[in-house]
């Protein structure tokens, strides 16, 4: 009999151990999660300047790179609900939503030489529903008046 009671005690330590390594391990991605979006939370509503903007394109296609999200014939990433982030820049001068990817591919030092000083807003966030990991970021240009 006491080796039954033994054995159901490590039984319900095991568990309990695993259990709470688990939720740990929740928590650690949650705060891993929230730290990365913070990354660009704080540009919600904000006005930067292109070269910033530039620097932002950057990170996100250092991101994707690292997270190995697929591209599709165009060179642009694919959305895959987990861990994809997709930039929108609304350019108010050509009346145009451009992708990262086009400012990116067609040579992104050439957009920080003409839109250095340009002002950005970030307009809008979204996230993957899977894990709450921003989904997509759009900004806007600013015309000066």
């Amino acid at each position: 009999m006491k080796k039954a009671t033994w054995m159901i005690l490590i039984l319900l330590f095991i568990m309990t151990v695993s259990t709470v390594l688990f939720a740990k391990n929740l928590e650690a991605d949650k705060n891993a999660i929230k730290k990365e979006n913070l990354e660009y939370e704080r540009y919600l509503g904000q006005n930067i300047y292109g070269a910033e903007l530039a620097t932002i394109i950057n990170k996100a296609i250092d991101e994707n790179e690292k997270n190995k999200v697929r591209k599709n014939e165009k060179n642009y990433y694919i959305e895959n609900e987990e861990n994809s982030i997709k930039i929108y820049i609304n350019m108010k001068t050509v009346k145009k939503t451009y992708l990262m990817e086009e400012i990116y591919n067609n040579n992104i030092t050439e957009f920080v030489k003409y839109f250095n000083l340009a002002n950005f807003n970030c307009q809008t966030i979204e996230y993957h529903k899977k894990n709450g990991k921003i989904r997509s970021i759009i900004f806007e240009e600013i015309l000066e008046e």
